[in-house]
């Protein structure tokens, strides 16, 4: 890893760990960021333990796992398809992991009918893998063409299946029961508001074994860029490790969706920065989790005080409402950028 690349990935963590420490602290309730470390350490007042340890931290843990799964997942996607455009929330595995979670969010519900009990019992979470599998073999198969993926093309046919995708959740939406539909609607907007470790956890157990796996083919990854007939003359077997790291990248990002819903652009973004920052031939994978646990709570941050600093009262946006302000103009650049390069 290159020095340039680890001083960034050391400030991205850094500026992720002071942010977090600042949303801990600032809400409704101020607590000193000093009483804060103190709490985290094990002492602080039973308030401020409660704030802290039972409201703030499961929120802000969840934040930091999902930008770092978010972002992974991007980095991973981008440098497989070899196209900057190619994210999750682009190509249709956020939009396919939220019709499996919202498919059990509805139809375990009271409007479920007979399909309830069954619903009921697979989960948000193994909802949402299958669901974003199933987008990203949809969009694999239809992707090939002479015998090769192609990354233009995965864009394309990735803002179809999405469509598709978010089509079958607005139709359950409708015949499904108010409250779930309810329920259904303020996740998908993309929140971390009321979250438990329940949330955090899947997230975490999904991190812990396939951030290594994905770090493991760091070299094979940047041998993959130079594109696939230079990768298998340099002894990578390129059709097996796409499909691992694309079950990985696939797996990352609908764990993230289920535990908070399908956030916009980090996924996108983060990578991209880190690309731009570091000067390198592809998005690291390290800088781009530390930059996309950035980029969440810090959003967070902003979407839960930010209306308040404005004094227009004590009201929370959806962090997907923040990471999609900013994203969207990114996006718009990486389409110009692209236009450009033609």
């Amino acid at each position: 890893m290159k020095s340039r690349t680890v001083v960034l990935s050391l400030l991205f963590a850094v500026l992720a760990i002071a942010v977090a420490l600042l949303s801990l602290s600032i809400g409704t309730s101020k607590v000193p960021v000093a009483d804060v470390i103190d709490v985290l350490l094990g002492g602080g007042r039973r308030g401020q333990r409660l704030i802290v340890l039972d409201l703030r931290l499961p929120r802000v843990a969840t934040g930091l796992l999902v930008g770092i799964a978010f972002a992974v997942s991007g980095a991973l996607l981008q440098t497989l398809s070899r196209n900057a455009l190619a994210s999750p929330d682009i190509v249709g595995v956020n939009s396919g992991a939220s019709a499996g979670a919202v498919a059990v969010i509805v139809l375990a519900g009271s409007g479920g009918g007979n399909i309830s009990g069954f619903a009921g019992q697979v989960g948000i979470p193994l909802a949402a893998v299958v669901g974003g599998l199933l987008a990203t073999l949809t969009v694999g198969i239809l992707s090939i063409q002479r015998g090769q993926v192609d990354g233009g093309r995965i864009v394309l046919i990735g803002v179809g299946v999405a469509a598709a995708a978010n089509s079958l959740v607005a139709w359950m939406l409708v015949i499904g029961d108010v409250n779930d539909a309810g329920r259904a609607a303020a996740w998908l907007a993309g929140s971390l508001n009321s979250r438990e470790w329940s949330d955090a956890l899947p997230v975490l157990i999904a991190l812990a074994v396939l951030l290594p796996v994905a770090i493991m083919f760091n070299r094979d990854l940047s041998a993959m860029v130079l594109g696939d007939d230079v990768a298998s003359s340099l002894g990578v077997r390129v059709a097996r490790i796409r499909l691992l790291l694309l079950i990985v990248a696939t797996v990352l990002a609908a764990m993230a969706t289920a535990g908070a819903g399908p956030i916009a652009f980090v996924a996108l973004v983060a990578p991209q920065v880190a690309l731009r920052l570091t000067r390198m031939e592809r998005p690291p994978l390290v800088t781009s989790a530390l930059l996309g646990a950035l980029f969440v709570v810090l959003a967070d941050l902003i979407a839960r005080n930010g209306l308040g600093w404005l004094h227009f009262g004590p009201y929370e946006l959806p962090v997907g409402v923040i990471t999609a302000a900013a994203g969207a103009p990114y996006l718009l650049h990486l389409i110009g950028r692209q236009q450009k390069g033609r």
